[in-house]
Formats: structure tokens, C-alpha cells, sequence
């Protein structure tokens, strides 16, 4: 059987008795032509072993099986969804991909130890978890040289102005520092209405594309460090830095000056890079 002769994805949802829960963050998008905008979102995924995180009933999992990627793990907690996925396995798409359904918490999945680069990740991801799942995968890019080739991901669409914001900006914080310190580049691609998911959530999604750099940004000690200036900068945003960092440096506005950022400065007018510069010399 191939992809395209499969039921309709509400048809599979009764035929399983298969409803969203709330508890696993589930809104399930049976859109199909979304599903394949966001696919075409990822490419090129030529040659890539392909890693989809909350695949529920497998719409987005189609799309990702009709790429040109090398193979496809999906990781999903919800085992209700098995006989579904395990069916989308048995297409003639699925054996040709190898689809691997994995039923685990992906919080808990090394994947640079399970998957053999070259990787790319293609998700919806659960809102309940999606920002810890980035912070992981970002860091993963400081584990290894390109750990993902690209990573495009759903999340709400606030979310993904934090990710993308510049200095200045109302959403600049902590997520878009340690986005712009890690990637080579962060696009939003489009934005999802909550009409496309069952059930519709209250805010609108959006997909944002993250491409890696070539090379490690630097040693994995320093982007723990960047975390923990960062949360302490942003964790009082409209304090100066002379204050705000006071918890980690005692001295904070000698130290400041000895590296020529303004001690008055708050955290949301700085670059991405005077992050990187304090967390270096702390």
C-alpha cells in the first residue's frame, strides 16, 4: 500500500477511537496540504536521517516519508497512536525509509547517539515541552560539528518570535540569545491558524527553520554558562545588567566595564554576543 491510498486522517482517528489529550500537550493537525508545506519547509532533506518528535496519528509523518530523506524515526509517548504509525510503517514508503516508531519521552533520547548524522529534526511539537526540547537540541549543536543539518519546527507563534527576535525587540530574551549564538540562521516560515488542529488551540502556530553552522560555536561548558547569564539577565528584564547579573557576579559593574558594556545597559538592548563575552569571562 502506498501513502496516498491510506483513509483520510479523521477516518483513522474514529476507526481508532483515537481523540487529542491534553495531558500529552496533543493537537493533532490533519490539514494534509500543512502537513506537506511543512515537509517542503525542510528542504533539502536529501541523504538526511529524518527525526519527527510527537507524531500523533501520523499526518506531518506522511509528508516526511514522501522526501527525499535517507530514513525516518518518529518518537511518540502516546501508545495509543501504535497502530497507526505501525501501519504507515508497512506502506511501501514506510519499508523504503526504514520508519522507526519509538514509544519514549524525547527529552530522554540522545539523539546524536541513536541516529547517525548527517540529521535533521521535522516536528509539531508538544507545546508543553517544546521550548525544553529546543534548549536540548541547540545544545546538541555544541556536542558536534552540524549535529542537525536543519531543524523546522512548530511552536506557538509567540514562541517563535522569541526565537527569531532581535535586540530591542518586545519578545528579546533568553531563547532567541541562545538561538543566535548557536545557528547560522533562524527564519520564520509561515504561521498555522488554530482552525488547521483538533482540537483548536487558543493561539496560532508558526513554523520557524533553523539552519546549522558548520562548525561548534564553542566548548559545551560555555553554552551552560551563556544559559545561566542569560536567565539571570533576562530574569529581570527591565533591571540594568549592573543589578541583574549581581547573582553571579559580585562586582558586576567593574566587571561590565572591564569588557566595555555599559553597567547601565539592560539585558533586552544588548547582542547576542556580549552574552557570549560575559559567560567567557566569568
Amino acid at each position: 500500500m502506498n501513502i496516498d491510498d491510506l483513509p483520510a486522517l479523521r477516518s483513522v482517528l474514529d476507526t481508532h477511537n483515537l481523540a487529542p489529550t491534553k495531558a500529552l500537550g496533543q493537537n493533532f493537525l490533519l490539514d494534509l496540504n500543512l502537513t506537506a508545506r511543512i515537509a517542503r519547509s525542510a528542504d533539502p532533506l536529501d541523504g538526511c536521517n529524518l527525526i519527527e518528535v510527537g507524531p500523533g496519528p501520523g499526518g506531518l509523518t506522511r509528508a516526511l516519508l514522501q522526501t527525499q530523506a535517507q530514513s525516518v524515526l518518529v518518537i511518540e509517548k502516546d501508545r495509543r497512536t501504535a497502530p497507526i504509525l505501525e501501519q504507515l510503517a508497512q506502506t511501501r514508503e514506510g519499508l523504503e525509509k526504514g520508519l522507526e516508531v519509538r514509544f519514549e519521552d524525547a527529552l530522554a533520547v540522545d539523539l546524536l547517539h541513536e541516529v547517525s548524522a548527517p540529521r535533521a529534526i521535522v516536528a509539531n511539537l508538544p507545546y508543553n515541552v517544546a521550548t525544553p526540547l529546543l534548549v536540548a537540541w541547540l545544545r546538541d549543536l555544541w556536542r558536534e560539528a552540524g549535529a542537525y543539518r536543519s531543524l523546522t519546527l512548530m511552536f506557538q507563534r509567540e514562541v517563535v518570535d522569541r526565537i527569531t527576535a532581535q535586540p530591542g525587540d518586545k519578545a528579546y530574551g533568553r531563547l532567541g540569545v541562545l538561538t543566535a549564538l548557536t545557528v547560522a540562521a533562524a527564519e520564520r516560515q509561515f504561521d498555522v491558524p488554530a482552525q488547521a488542529f483538533t482540537p483548536p488551540p487558543k493561539v496560532t502556530s508558526a513554523i520557524v527553520r533553523l539552519d546549522a553552522r558548520a562548525d561548534v560555536p564553542g566548548p559545551l561548558a560555555l553554552f551552560a554558562q551563556i544559559e545561566r547569564v542569560t536567565a539571570a539577565a533576562f530574569g529581570q528584564r527591565r533591571k540594568m545588567l549592573r543589578q541583574s547579573l549581581k547573582s553571579i557576579v559580585p562586582q558586576a559593574e567593574a566587571f561590565l566595564e572591564a569588557l566595555e558594556i555599559p553597567p547601565t545597559a539592560r539585558a533586552e538592548e544588548r547582542p547576542p554576543e556580549d552574552f557570549r563575552r560575559i559567560a567567557e569571562a566569568i
